[in-house]
């Protein structure tokens, strides 16, 4: 089995980090970049950093706070929020981020990820999916996830890796902040469409989820928020379980 990553994620509003539960309820979490380097040390693999509300509010990542980031951490990041054209990511990857992620702009304009993949390659572009479960289908939705499109989960994968993109980061709206367990089925369906690295995000709760969301799920890296942020698991002790059941991370 191929070496697995843990990834906690920093959803950030007004400079602070919070936390929801179906992408509302937001409560407060803490300092992003206190938070970051205490991950770090803690042996996170990675981090995702994510401006929750720049598209809705129509203005763009806060270069600052990425570059004050970068300078706490010595493990790889991902910065996502209000991305939407070339001109936007330039500034992010030289003030540190090693990757970013976008969603909505996406969406609206697929095409946006041709030209990411062109100028920055592959290996930096991550395209995150927000999806419901509605009347049998997985529903993408926009803008926070306040906005159901005509897009399904599993086409919209596939065409954002025909068109280059080098990760999908897969959240399913009805499992997020739940803590009752990754989307397991349609995560392992996501696997058996694509072979991009897929990462898994909401529902992690106890340590056995990240169990079914590797095992089961086949995802290659497992995202979560709340538990870490309120110190309800610990990296360590996670990574110590997981070795337990055969798990490895890198």
């Amino acid at each position: 089995m191929l070496k697995k990553r843990i990834i906690p994620c920093l959803d950030i509003k007004n400079g602070r980090t919070v936390k929801g539960i179906n992408f509302v309820n937001i409560r407060d979490a803490g300092d992003p970049i206190e938070l970051g380097e205490f991950y770090a040390q803690q042996g996170a693999d990675e981090l995702v950093f994510l401006d929750i509300t720049a598209t809705k509010e129509g203005r763009k990542t806060f270069v600052a706070l990425v570059r004050e980031i970068a300078r706490h951490l010595n493990i790889p990041f991902t910065v996502g929020g209000g991305i939407s054209s070339v001109e936007d990511v330039a500034p992010l990857l030289q003030a540190g981020a090693d990757k970013v992620s976008v969603n909505s702009s996406a969406v609206k304009d697929p095409e946006l990820v041709n030209r990411l993949v062109e100028a920055f390659g592959s290996q930096c572009i991550v395209v995150a999916i927000d999806a419901r479960f509605v009347d049998g289908e997985w529903i993408v939705h926009t803008h926070g996830g306040s906005r159901p499109t005509e897009k399904e989960l599993f086409s919209w994968a596939k065409e954002v890796e025909s068109r280059g993109a080098g990760e999908i980061l897969f959240t399913s709206m009805d499992h997020d902040g739940t803590k009752q367990g990754f989307a397991v089925d349609a995560l392992k369906k996501l696997g058996e469409i694509v072979t991009l690295p897929i990462i898994a995000s909401g529902g992690a709760g106890i340590m056995e989820h990240f169990d079914e969301v590797f095992l089961k799920g086949e995802a290659d890296a497992a995202l979560a928020a709340s538990i870490f942020h309120f110190k309800e698991i610990g990296i360590p002790e996670l990574k110590n379980h997981l070795r337990g059941s055969g798990i490895y991370t890198r």
